[in-house]
């Protein structure tokens, strides 16, 4: 972990450097600026996500929630200055070819980075929109065609998102009137004791068939044994490494994440753990695994419907290639033999609330018997 954060705060300064050495070389930034003023607010930026993280510790959350909206939003704009600088460069090789259109064409790349910008927070901050899908379940009997199910994933509660926002979201769905609700990790964004007040409002979320949710690897960062109890609290069924009849005809079964445990050892086990009560050809089975890996385990298995998260469709663009290389099946639906998998969106957002180009989503699911 020390490895990876070393690692991480790396990039975060080098990044900032080369984003703040372009901006210092414009003419409109220099003649304005004085390059003293430009370095100091470099310094700033660059210090405001371990500043945050620093002010948690030492037991000033407030303060520690204003900067850490101040660091993510930077965090954001700097990824999209950082890309459209880059972009001017590859084409430039450096300023080497074009010399006399480099300047221009940096001055466009931060205007072009600053709109995107504007974009992404709009779309960051929209309501989730309502993905409705339709899906064949195999096994599930047919008194148990159109059940109606939600599914949300990576809300991220916590310094960025609060109740606010998961009174609105708790509000949708009720509208929506499901038979029962399915969240698939990451209710937690890294600080259990800031959704620890938002038990009450979680409590919304209900449905006749209950609430059920599985771990992701945030709820992990947060502490599993407190982000488990806090679910628990909320009323929530958390699913680890196993499954549950939720009806007669339809099983639930859910993984704790399998992209943090995958790093140390094999995750078969855990999806076999999950999926070994499942009644081929006599029942239904929804499995909840947050991050989607061991999709053809699943589907052996006997898994019929396979819903995941994690990706966040790589949340701002063009961010989505880089993640795709690890995950290439992003987000959105696709089958493996007979199992239907289904990535969401999720319906927060990790880090800065910005997205490029679609909001966050709930997924309303409607089992269809076959």
């Amino acid at each position: 972990m020390s490895l990876f954060i070393f690692i991480a705060l790396a990039v975060w300064a080098s990044m900032n450097g080369y984003v703040f050495w372009r901006l210092s070389s414009l003419p409109a930034v220099a003649g304005c600026i004085s390059t003293w003023a430009i370095w100091t607010v470099a310094v700033i930026c660059c210090a405001s996500f371990p500043v945050s993280r620093w002010l948690l510790k030492t037991g000033l959350p407030t303060v520690s929630a204003d900067v850490e909206i101040f660091a993510m939003t930077w965090l954001g704009v700097l990824f999209l200055l950082f890309v459209c600088f880059l972009a001017v460069d590859c084409v430039t090789l450096g300023g080497f070819v074009l010399s006399a259109r480099v300047l221009q064409l940096r001055t466009v790349a931060v205007a072009l980075a600053l709109v995107l910008s504007i974009i992404a927070v709009f779309q960051g901050n929209r309501s989730p929109l309502i993905n409705r899908q339709e899906v064949i379940l195999p096994g599930l009997p047919r008194e148990r065609d159109g059940l109606r199910m939600v599914f949300i994933s990576d809300l991220h509660l916590g310094s960025q998102i609060g109740q606010a926002w998961l009174q609105e979201l708790a509000s949708q769905i009720k509208a929506l009137a499901p038979d029962l609700i399915a969240v698939g990790g990451d209710l937690v964004d890294h600080d259990v004791f800031r959704v620890q007040s938002m038990i009450p409002a979680l409590r919304a979320l209900q449905a006749p068939l209950g609430v059920w949710a599985v771990l992701g690897n945030h709820d992990s960062y947060g502490g599993a044994v407190e982000s488990s109890r806090i679910m628990q609290e909320a009323g929530f069924r958390v699913l680890h490494d196993e499954s549950a009849v939720v009806v007669p005809g339809l099983r639930l079964a859910g993984v704790d994440d399998l992209g943090v445990r995958g790093h140390g050892g094999p995750v078969e086990p855990a999806i076999h753990s999950a999926l070994q009560l499942v009644r081929l050809g006599q029942e239904g089975c929804v499995y909840l695994s947050h991050t989607p890996v061991g999709m053809d385990e699943a589907a052996k298995a006997g898994a019929g419907l396979m819903l995941c998260g994690h990706t966040h469709g790589g949340q701002i663009w063009p961010f989505n290639y880089l993640v795709k290389l690890r995950y290439p099946e992003l987000v959105g639906r696709f089958k493996h033999d007979s199992m239907t998998l289904f990535i969401s969106r999720g319906a927060g957002t990790w880090g800065p609330r910005m997205r490029l180009w679609r909001p966050g989503e709930i997924v309303l699911i409607t089992l269809r018997a076959p």
